[in-house]
């Protein structure tokens, strides 16, 4: 047996280590954390100061086993996870699980996988970092008290299985409130003036210059009077400035800035690039992806100008250290690079290559030469106005950085590109070839995208680097934001043309306020937002949540107890918790929307048990209220009387088929057609309103063909398997478990009984699927959570005499 174990988290990790390391070394993974907090109850003992009930999931205690095996039967123990807090949790809780001995078990740290990094590491080992390991135990039982206590309540108040996190109700407030903006925002017009002006050149050939009036006309009539001036006006070069300027690089690239460029650039989804970038590291090919530092080490200096020189030139070097805004208590203390700044790309998957190359981009250019530009700005008078029309260009006079890199922004205004001016002269005339008054709009406040989110986040200090991809993707899956698609509308604007001495108006139609990958709040989503906010309003504190962070920063550094930051937090909480879940109304986020014209009854919108729906009547009245759900593209806040009104025309009748009725409504799950007891949901194309007869026996149709072909083929004696075709690929149930079909290209066809019964036995974490371990507050069941909360006078907090919430 080999005298050494090392433990890492990862197995790709591991693969790639052992590659380093002599047959001295057996390299074995945790696959992650290997135990949490128990999900039964509340996994924290409130009597003992705080103390974590922690156990081994059920999944892991065979690896558990195995890993106490190896320790064993090793004479030297190396403990190899990650370098910020949560990798310092996951070699501590491998220190206590297994019982390790101080005197035989090392903690090494790196920050890249590479051959040179890993055998420092060994020569280099330190103690596990308790204060690391007391910061992430702070947040991960802060945020299972918040979720915990602040969900049973939500349940009562809302809606049956709802659940509320500490950042993740905060990144939830962002995105209501900025929706709130722009269904309260009203565009302004005003016209802007461009114009075509004509010259010649020494050589006495025609050139053209486009300019613009900086400054907007609020009012179509102050237009056409400027039009009218410029009819019989004179223009003239009046001044011609031009001035040195230059641009530099972007620092490398932190867990942020990376997030937010992948989704520029590459279209990456959050999640999608911290999963590649994840991959990238594993294998060795960049350094550690999970922080906020934007330094680089003297070696990646070094290298980055031998690989500069090599390909531009030594004119193109300019080597910088950037400084790290943010505290880097938590993160690793390099930014995101390539592991050999000489190799350009790296085999791998397409998303693997091109995440590469724009990190390799990045850092590369971040040590070359500042571009240098020529801008020059020509003002062009207009006679009988003291108004100015101005020209600008620009010309790269040296690419410095931009030979390799440049970097995005979230603008969703493109600039005009700035180009090369015609040669002119003081005094010179100029000729119009036209003036032209455009009829423009002010533009709402964008939505955000998951970069722009992240980018926010960070600004306000909400989160760290491992925590917003995780944060973004939760409030996705439990439907409170989902991310989706808006069509452009047509708007009209007015033009004004001066050309040949007349002046037209016309009306002219444009497409606006198309949007793609935007992050929308549900209603569930705002209702819930609306609540947190008004009854627990600390907690929803942009402020609050980003001092918490400060908090875990002065823990991570040894400055405060955990346990102590912890207490101070809890009697302060607990005691808004039980007054809310005694005094507070239950809300549905109702709207009043008028009085149905046909029954004289109550129109409103509101949060019904399977979602957002419409009703007519009260529940007051004699008559019982009549329901119709809203379609997935409508919303409580912006729903008006008359679109509410065409709900209730469904379920409505279109046709016959077959000798049966087909019949359009609206269910839990969206717009269906009913068709001899049996459903089909409508494609999101299709309006449920203008559904025909042709296009409802189609869809069936569709639908049916989708099914007949599902089943590749039965196994077993009572067809216990059955091989199916789905949305990915073929795949296999048995026991309403899905499995995979591997290796990936094989047959469904060619499957047996026993092959099938191989592959089951080789993925028994398919049986064992559940829910995240260790989720807050979700796990547990409404009234047992419930009871706990009320039990909680062990704790010693008092509640404070509050006044009843008032109804709304």
């Amino acid at each position: 047996m080999p005298k050494n174990l090392v433990i890492v988290e990862s197995p790709a990790k591991a693969k790639t280590i052992e590659k380093f390391l002599g047959k001295d070394y057996q390299v074995m993974s945790s696959f992650g954390h290997i135990r949490d907090l128990a999900e039964k109850g509340l996994g924290i003992d409130f009597e003992n100061n705080y103390k974590p009930d922690y156990v081994v999931s059920t999944d892991k205690k065979k690896l558990v086993a195995e890993l106490k095996k190896a320790t064993k039967d090793s004479e030297t123990i190396w403990l190899a996870s990650d370098e910020d807090r949560e990798g310092e949790a996951i070699a501590w809780h491998l220190y206590e699980e297994l019982k390790l001995k101080k005197e035989n078990t090392r903690r090494i740290v790196f920050h890249e996988i590479t051959k040179d990094a890993i055998l420092h590491a060994i020569e280099h080992p330190r103690d596990i970092d308790v204060n690391l390991v007391d910061a992430q135990q702070a947040r991960r039982v802060l945020d299972r008290i918040v979720g915990f206590e602040l969900s049973p309540i939500l349940w009562r108040k809302v809606r049956p299985s709802l659940s509320a996190g500490r950042v993740q109700s905060v990144a939830v407030r962002l995105i209501v409130e900025r929706e709130r903006e722009i269904n309260q925002f009203t565009a302004e017009a005003n016209y802007r003036v461009s114009a075509v002006f004509t010259s010649v050149d020494a050589n006495g050939k025609p050139v053209e210059l486009k300019a613009e009036l900086p400054q907007r006309f609020a009012t179509k009539a102050e237009a056409e009077a400027f039009l009218e001036i410029c009819n019989g006006a004179q223009f003239s070069v009046d001044n011609i400035i031009t001035k040195p300027a230059k641009k530099s690089p972007a620092p490398p690239f932190t867990t942020s800035t990376l997030q937010q460029e992948a989704a520029r650039k590459l279209g990456f989804s959050v999640a999608q690039t911290m999963q590649v970038a994840q991959r990238l590291y594993e294998a060795g090919k960049i350094t550690y992806m999970r922080t906020d530092s934007v330094n680089l080490s003297d070696l990646a200096l070094g290298t980055s100008k031998a690989e500069i020189i090599s390909m531009a030139g030594e004119k193109y070097v300019h080597i910088r250290k950037f400084n790290t805004k943010s505290k880097g208590a938590q993160e690793a203390h390099e930014a995101i690079r390539p592991s050999y700044m000489n190799a350009h790309t790296v085999d791998g998957t397409s998303q693997e290559k091109r995440l590469y190359e724009l990190i390799w981009k990045r850092t590369i250019a971040s040590q070359m030469s500042d571009a240098e530009l020529e801008k020059t700005s020509i003002y062009i008078s207009v006679s009988g106005s003291k108004l100015q029309f101005v020209a600008s260009g620009e010309v790269i006079v040296f690419d410095g950085f931009l030979k390799v890199y440049m970097e995005s922004t979230d603008d969703e205004t493109d600039a005009e590109n700035e180009s090369l001016l015609p040669a002119m002269k003081n005094g010179e005339t100029l000729h119009y070839t036209e003036i032209v008054a455009q009829e423009r709009f002010s533009q709402k406040p964008p939505r955000y995208g998951e970069a722009s989110l992240v980018r926010k986040m960070e600004e306000l200090g909400i989160g760290r680097p491992s925590t917003y991809a995780p944060t973004i993707s939760t409030i996705q899956n439990r439907l409170y934001v989902e991310k989706g698609d808006r069509p452009a509308e047509k708007r009209e604007y007015n033009v004004l043309k001066l050309k040949a001495g007349k002046i037209t108006d016309k009306i002219k139609e444009e497409n606006t306020g198309a949007e793609k990958s935007k992050l929308f709040p549900t209603d569930i989503g705002t209702v819930v937002n609306d609540f947190l906010t008004e009854y627990f309003p600390g907690i929803l504190n942009y402020n609050f949540t980003a001092e918490v962070e400060k908090e875990f920063d002065n823990i991570a550094d040894g400055d405060i107890k955990w346990t102590v930051a912890i207490d101070k937090f809890y009697k302060a909480f607990h005691p808004i918790v039980l007054d809310t879940m005694q005094n507070s109304e239950r809300q549905v986020g109702e709207r009043i929307l008028g009085v149905d014209p046909t029954s004289g009854r109550q129109l409103s919108v509101k949060i019904g048990k399977y979602g957002p729906l419409a009703q007519i009547g009260t529940v007051e009245e004699e008559e019982k209220p009549v329901f119709a759900s809203l379609l997935k593209s409508q919303s409580i806040e912006s729903i008006t009387m008359e679109e509410a009104l065409e709900l209730f025309k469904l379920p409505r009748q279109v046709g016959e088929f077959e000798g049966k009725v087909m019949t359009v409504a609206i269910g839990r799950f969206g717009p269906y057609i009913r068709h001899d007891s049996t459903f089909y949901s409508l494609p999101k194309t299709d309006d449920p309103m203008e559904v025909t007869t042709e296009r409802a026996i189609e869809i069936i149709e569709e639908k049916r063909e989708v099914e007949r072909n599902r089943v590749i083929q039965t196994l077993g004696e009572n067809g216990e398997i059955q091989v199916l075709n789905g949305r990915f690929g073929p795949y296999f149930t048995c026991d309403k478990v899905n499995y995979k079909i591997f290796p990936k290209g094989t047959d469904p066809l060619t499957l047996t009984l026993e092959r099938c019964q191989e592959l089951i036995a080789a993925q028994p974490e398919a049986a064992n699927k559940k829910k995240p371990f260790g989720r807050k507050g979700a796990a547990a069941k409404p009234a047992k959570a419930e009871k706990e909360i009320k039990a909680k006078p062990k704790a010693k907090v008092k509640a404070k005499a509050k006044p009843a919430a008032k109804k709304k």
